[in-house]
């Protein structure tokens, strides 16, 4: 996978300073120099020139270059999902021509990720290399929040050995780091198509190489003699060929509706929480044996899964750093519906009203299922008269997927996460998985 190029950020010049021992020393200093002309005493005068010898050779050990550093950084996981830890791992070599000078560490850390990045300096292993120093630092993160982000730079803080003076240096190169939407686990799908998962979608319309489920049918002139079925050819007594099944690839649609209007005014989150949701439903599909395509409202591909894990990376790194669009609005699902009529179809949106809900098309897909985190009262109640299996969207997608799932079309599911009811009807009561396995009958198209 390729990373973001590391992005040099120059050291900051104005780390240094001096601090109250040095200020106190020089005052001491000058007082000093006024008592010896007061009182005429010249033994004062070598005290006060100690002293502002003191600060000048502590001002030349702090302000004077003199440090190279290399700083190296590894992030044990690849990819950091919002709710996970992991370890960062830094490797830091020192060169100087004096000992390492004492002070403390800190790695800058976005807000995207928690952590405690900070410690003394020298680390505990710091080991002696011709012309300076090595050592190691590590210390863990967790993910806080989805987006693309950097660690870094190192911050090191050191003092004179007199501490008067302190000095701070941003050292190193930052570290790209991608923070990954949690996927969390979802119930399967009450009807027979969430049951029986892509493997209940064929077609037995068409001729071709297929399963092995075959259906003979009279010979005509230009079949293959190769696909002769002589079994049933002796049974009715005319010449039969293998009319074979082709299965059709499992198909199903997510949508996140990105129009930024849906999302103005809304919980800061609540975008964050569409993003999991479809991350989670993206790879509940495909894990039923679905081929899941995601896209936006406007039919823009975000991310594709066919069951391979590098694509499943790359749809979490693309909702990492997805944002709603500003100053547009989506009317309804013209390009992402369009010929969509075999399996599952999702829509997740933001704050909608009767009128949006009521103008959105499934294309007749075979669950369709709508996901909004904000709605008007009657907005669910009029998609749910237009065929959606609909539910409001929560802090918890498990909720939401199971209350849609279980949803007849004509009725509102009730606020998953938040126990506000819309307008429903009665739901029928979800099935288990225990139910047993699907009939023969089950959605077959």
């Amino acid at each position: 996978m390729t990373r973001p190029r590391r992005e040099r950020r120059p050291a900051d010049p104005s780390g240094r300073r001096m601090t109250g021992r040095g200020a106190s020393a020089l005052l001491v200093g000058i007082l000093l120099v006024i008592g010896a002309n007061v009182l005429a005493a010249p033994v004062l005068l070598y005290v006060a020139a100690l002293l502002f010898g003191l600060l000048v050779l502590a001002a030349l050990f702090v302000f004077a270059p003199r440090r190279r550093v290399r700083v190296n950084r590894a992030v044990a996981a690849d990819l950091l999902t919002v709710g996970d830890d992991t370890t960062v791992r830094m490797r830091v070599e020192l060169r100087t021509l004096l000992r390492p000078p004492a002070g403390r560490w800190s790695d800058a850390l976005p807000a995207a990720v928690h952590g405690q990045a900070a410690g003394p300096f020298p680390a505990a292993d710091a080991e002696p290399i011709p012309g300076g120093t090595t050592m190691s630092m590590t210390y863990p993160i967790s993910g806080a929040r989805r987006g693309l982000a950097s660690l870094g730079p190192l911050r090191l803080s050191t003092a004179d050995p007199f501490g008067m003076f302190t000095r701070t240096d941003e050292l190193g190169d930052v570290t790209p780091i991608t923070i990954v939407p949690a996927v969390l686990p979802l119930p399967r799908l009450a009807d027979r198509t969430g049951r029986a998962g892509g493997t209940a979608q064929t077609s037995s319309h068409r001729l071709g190489q297929g399963a092995d489920n075959l259906s003979p049918r009279r010979y005509v002139p230009g079949d293959s003699m190769r696909r002769i079925h002589w079994r049933a050819t002796a049974h009715r007594g005319d010449l039969m060929v293998r009319q074979e099944e082709q299965e059709s690839s499992p198909d199903a649609l997510v949508v996140l509706d990105r129009a930024g209007t849906r999302w103005a005014g809304a919980d800061p989150d609540a975008f964050d929480r569409a993003v999991t949701a479809c991350a989670s439903i993206a790879v509940h599909l495909v894990d039923q044996g679905f081929a899941v395509d995601v896209v936006d409202a406007t039919g823009v591909l975000i991310g594709r899964l066919r069951g391979a894990e590098d694509e499943r990376d790359g749809l979490l790194v693309s909702l990492a750093g997805i944002t709603p669009r500003s100053g547009e609005r989506d009317h309804g699902l013209p390009a992402a519906s369009e010929g969509h009529t075999v399996g599952p179809l999702v829509m997740i949106t933001g704050s909608i009203d009767a009128a949006d809900a009521g103008s959105l098309p499934h294309g007749g897909a075979g669950t369709p299922i709508l996901l909004a985190t904000s709605s008007a009262a009657d907005a669910l109640p009029a998609a749910s008269l237009q065929g959606w299996r609909t539910a409001a969207l929560g802090d918890d997608p498990a909720e939401a997927w199971a209350d849609a799932g279980a949803a007849d079309p004509g009725s509102a599911s009730t606020d998953a996460g938040s126990g506000h009811p819309q307008h429903r009807r009665p739901a029928p009561a979800r099935r288990e998985d225990s139910a047993g396995p699907p009939p023969e009958t089950a959605h077959v198209r």
